[in-house]
């Protein structure tokens, strides 16, 4: 409504004085001028400026969200570093309790296949006792029936066997 009153006035204004200043003709046409240009070029820029700032904003905002899935991701990470942590204690301890057992249990045949080896040694010794004592008894008998057994009784039989075992 401002912008018809201006083009209404404006013939008057521009006739009104001939040889003073100028200074009000120049004015209102000024004001003309830029009712005009707010008329039609305001709108435009106002609308460039708009859709720049929602840009921006959307920028921004799509910005901000790579930022937060970016610091979720990181919170995964960590949290899947702690647990790998947790995993690898876990591990390096079951690890030293099976060598223990490994160990306990090596160790435990060992002890056994050294007392067999001790009692099938003890066996050998009482079999290889009794062929010497056999031996030596038929050594002994072998002789006395050479010699003629007549003789002897039988105590002396048996003194001679025991100092010959001895």
């Amino acid at each position: 409504m401002l912008l018809k009153i201006l083009l209404l006035l404006s013939p008057l204004a521009l006739f009104a004085n001939e040889g003073g200043p100028d200074i009000v003709p120049r004015t209102i046409n000024f004001l003309i001028f830029a009712a005009i240009l707010l008329r039609y070029v305001a709108t435009p820029i106002k609308n460039f400026f708009k859709g720049r700032t929602e840009e921006i904003v959307s920028t921004l905002k799509s910005i901000q969200d790579k930022v937060e899935e970016s610091k979720k991701a990181k919170e995964e990470a960590l949290k899947k570093l702690e647990e790998s942590k947790i995993l690898a204690k876990t591990i390096v301890e079951d690890a030293k309790k099976e060598a223990n057992l490994i160990v306990n249990k090596i160790e435990n045949d060992t002890k056994n296949e050294l007392e067999l080896l001790e009692k099938y040694n003890h066996e050998r010794e009482e079999i290889e006792r009794r062929k010497m004592v056999k031996s030596v008894v038929s050594e002994i008998i072998g002789s006395l029936f050479a010699k003629d057994i007549q003789t002897f009784d039988n105590k002396e039989l048996v003194n001679i066997i025991m100092k010959k075992v001895a």
